[in-house]
């Protein structure tokens, strides 16, 4: 029975050093992202993950592969674990959305769902992550490679949490969240949070000087 979840966002990219909208565009690692895939890596082999599942985009991939390298543990890649679908936002920085599509991005700065933009809602993400999670054996300590907004969408599943809020917040680069599963007499398993935006000690790369509000309300791959 799986009893340990960790959700790591994989490693930074150019497009999130410009801020730019990723979707399922598939943008590899950059050198920085590389960088904190090996630093997270060493952790990461430290809590010796039995099962390691990726999403198959690039970023991620690249990301659980160097951690597989450095655990010893061979990776299996699942389209299900992608972040979420941004449709017409996907490619564009925070300015030229903010600029071309004003009333969308003025919901998603206020934390609201935005599915007007042809991509996915919060539940549509959550429903494919978790049939994924349920597909996936059972281990002891699993590790799941994905993205910050899927990473949100799944945790909040997982604790009965409404998709219309993600409480936690966006992951920073190479940074997860731990879940653990207590077991009821009735046979249930209930999970509940041990930790979010966990990471190596130290101060998370720099990006680019943004508004506040837009920040605390990110719920994509930006």
């Amino acid at each position: 029975m799986t009893r340990r979840v960790l959700l790591l966002r994989h490693g930074r990219t150019a497009w999130n050093a410009q801020r730019r909208f990723q979707g399922q565009a598939d943008p590899p690692l950059d050198e920085v992202g590389r960088s904190q895939a090996w630093e997270v890596g060493a952790l990461m082999a430290a809590v010796r993950p039995d099962v390691i599942v990726s999403s198959d985009l690039a970023r991620a991939l690249q990301t659980a592969e160097i951690v597989g390298e450095v655990a010893r543990l061979p990776v299996l890649a699942d389209a299900r674990l992608r972040e979420r679908g941004l449709g017409h936002w996907e490619g564009l920085t925070r300015d030229e959305v903010r600029e071309a599509h004003p009333d969308e991005f003025a919901d998603w700065a206020a934390g609201r769902d935005v599915s007007r933009r042809g991509g996915e809602t919060r539940e549509q993400v959550a429903t494919r992550a978790l049939a994924a999670f349920a597909d996936i054996p059972e281990a002891e300590v699993l590790l799941l490679v994905t993205h910050s907004a899927t990473a949100m969408a799944l945790t909040n599943a997982l604790l009965g949490i409404e998709q219309r809020q993600h409480p936690l917040g966006p992951l920073a680069n190479c940074h997860w969240s731990e879940l653990y599963a207590e077991s009821h007499d009735d046979g249930d398993r209930v999970w509940r949070l041990r930790g979010h935006n966990l990471g190596r000690p130290g101060t998370i790369v720099p990006l680019p000087a943004h508004e506040v509000e837009v920040d605390d309300a990110a719920d994509a791959d930006a």
